[in-house]
């Protein structure tokens, strides 16, 4: 090929033609556990996190309800995929060649989200949330009926392979996704350009700018026990007997159990079996979905 603006604009559209391909045809899980914001800043403040209000009957004025506010930020962060083109290489028409890896960039932009997505739930026993404690632990606070604080947990205990039950019934999931600026496709092929003046280099690369974030802990609950009927019972109640401020019930329904691959299948035998190993019918079965995740690996 030719080297000149003409031709390196259609080259550029064809490579831009395999990411977008690659991009769109990926599969991705990640988007059923997190709420998407659209980020307008370099940093978000998430201060409603955890308000919490509630009808009343309507006699006399309004009352307001003041909201207590948390002090939760999500800053931005920017990231980058960057490949490599040889001159040479275009020069002795062995482009083509190299769409494959222009779609590998598209795949991998697609699924960067999940890679930060469930490292941010794997990371929820030391990563802290909106109420400054572990995003999973033994004492959210909490306002009783009575006023007074109280702790309230959303972690079963254990020692081993973390397993998740969360609630993704709601607008609000237990990740937020924060994105500032969505995967683009980007070139530097200028023949002035550093890259290629100075190393016969053509350069395409994607980049974006995004986050992650946790959301409601009420929302999600973690366990290192066995995974087997009687631990995901306890959980399941566990959670929809979370009580707001206030002792208000907060409705919670448990509707995905998340696993690694090396749990899919006693996840599957204790919630989607027929019958359990003693052969009577499976009260669980159902109940919930099952989402296995590589990312959890």
């Amino acid at each position: 090929m030719i080297i000149n603006k003409q031709n390196l604009s259609i080259l550029h559209t064809g490579y831009k033609a395999s990411f977008q391909g690659a991009f769109q045809g990926a599969v991705i899980d990640y988007d059923q556990i997190v709420m998407e914001v659209q980020s307008g800043t370099a940093i978000e403040t998430y201060g409603w996190l955890g308000a919490t209000t509630r009808f009343r009957e309507w006699l006399g004025d309004r009352v307001i309800q003041n909201l207590a506010l948390h002090d939760y930020s999500i800053k931005n962060k920017t990231f980058e995929n960057t490949v490599g083109v040889p001159r040479e290489a275009i020069e002795d028409d062995q482009y083509g060649t190299y769409n494959t890896l222009m779609a590998q960039l598209g795949q991998d932009a697609k699924e960067h989200p999940a890679e930060l997505v469930y490292a941010h739930l794997k990371n929820g026993f030391t990563g802290k949330c909106y109420d400054s404690q572990f995003f999973f632990d033994t004492d959210h606070p909490v306002i009783g009926a009575n006023g007074q604080e109280t702790s309230v947990s959303n972690f079963q205990g254990g020692s081993g392979t973390p397993w998740f039950l969360l609630d993704v019934t709601r607008m609000m999931r237990p990740i937020i996704l924060q994105k500032r600026k969505n995967y683009q496709f980007v070139s530097k092929t200028g023949e002035t350009d550093s890259n290629v003046f100075d190393r016969k280099e053509f350069v395409w690369g994607v980049d974006a700018r995004l986050n992650v974030g946790y959301g409601l802990w009420q929302l999600a609950y973690a366990s290192k026990e066995a995974l087997d009927a009687d631990s995901f019972n306890a959980a399941y109640a566990a959670m929809q007997e979370l009580k707001g401020d206030n002792a208000r019930p907060l409705g919670i329904r448990p509707k995905l159990l998340v696993v690694p691959p090396s749990m899919r299948a006693t996840a599957l035998e204790v919630v989607k079996a027929e019958r359990n190993a003693a052969g009577a019918t499976n009260i669980n079965r159902d109940v919930v979905d099952v989402l296995v995740t590589p990312w959890l690996a």
